[in-house]
């Protein structure tokens, strides 16, 4: 990518994130946000660089760990901080709070809950699109402790044996949940070195590099198109926070952490910046634009009012409400 105004593009993206997922933490210290949430601070430049590869009507699933994807797929930040705290301007109108974001009008199809369940269907996406005699493909994102899970294995046996237009995403940060992946693991790349298993290429990549993310989805998805099948992308990443708002992440060795921080994406993408000589003042200018586009999301969100009741089983079904199932 040379292209300066792209780039700097998706670093305001990540900035915009990187002060949403702050504003959720600080917001939970305070009361505000109900149930736990699970940030992906450290995670931006998978999100961002991978949405920036992707059609517009391509589908996205996602973790429990989904609002970088959803707010990288057209979600407001507004919107997302509203649904964390179950008010009725929330992305789903309070239904989903955090572990469920869903943006379908950026065919962001969902976070769940359960590790490695959005997998297969991501393939049914997949499925879909080739049934319709689309050119869509479907990208599923997943952390690596999901690898151990079977319908991983299932997923990615039934993409390679059809050839369908899947891309397969692990941010893998090394940790899942409080377990280091590597102790549990008998690979050395979860995802990476399992895909060869199933006759798919992979590819194990900087996930804090917004332009490696970027040009590595953007070729699995021209493949995809082609008809060539699906491809394995392992995005090495690392999460600044802890599993969850319940997890001080003690289990981290401090030289570790240390080592991480200082390959943020944030700071690799700025670094990118003023190599193409971007000037200070223009990047702090992004900054600034971010940190007010936040502050007003915040804002919005706290005045928004809360959940209505009456509300609680519209657009829950295909049909729009759940009278068919009394």
């Amino acid at each position: 990518m040379s292209d300066t105004a792209e780039l700097l593009d998706l670093y305001e993206r990540m900035a915009v994130i990187r002060r949403t997922e702050k504003a959720a933490y600080d917001m939970f210290l305070a009361g505000l946000v109900k149930g736990t949430t699970h940030l992906a601070s450290g995670h931006e430049a998978i999100a961002v660089g991978a949405s920036a590869a992707l059609h517009p009507d391509d589908y996205v699933f996602a973790t429990y760990r989904g609002h970088h994807h959803a707010m990288a797929r057209g979600a407001t930040p507004e919107a997302c901080l509203a649904e964390l705290m179950q008010k009725s301007t929330g992305l789903c109108k309070a239904k989903g709070g955090s572990m469920h974001l869903t943006h379908a009008p950026g065919n962001m199809l969902g976070s769940y809950a359960i590790v490695g369940a959005h997998l297969p269907m991501a393939v049914g996406a997949a499925w879909s699109a080739r049934l319709r005699g689309t050119d869509q493909v479907a990208v599923a994102f997943f952390g690596d402790g999901a690898t151990n899970i079977g319908a991983f294995h299932e997923a990615l046996n039934l993409a390679a044996i059809w050839k369908l237009p899947v891309v397969f995403i692990c941010e893998n940060n090394l940790y899942m949940e409080y377990t280091p992946i590597g102790a549990v693991t008998a690979a050395d790349r979860p995802a990476a070195d399992r895909a060869p298993a199933y006759r798919m290429p992979a590819d194990v990549i900087d996930g804090n590099d917004v332009v490696v993310v970027r040009e590595a989805v953007a070729a699995a998805a021209a493949r995809a198109r082609a008809g060539d099948g699906p491809t394995m992308i392992e995005a090495e990443t690392y999460r600044h926070y802890g599993h969850s708002r319940t997890d001080p992440a003690t289990y981290r060795p401090a030289e570790e952490v240390e080592r991480w921080l200082k390959h943020d994406p944030i700071d690799v993408a700025r670094a990118r910046l003023e190599a193409l000589g971007v000037e200070p003042d223009q990047i702090t200018g992004v900054d600034e634009r971010a940190a007010a586009t936040v502050a007003a999301a915040v804002a919005g969100a706290k005045a928004a009012p809360g959940a209505d009741v009456a509300e609680a089983f519209t657009d829950v079904w295909a049909d729009g409400g759940a009278a068919w199932r009394v």
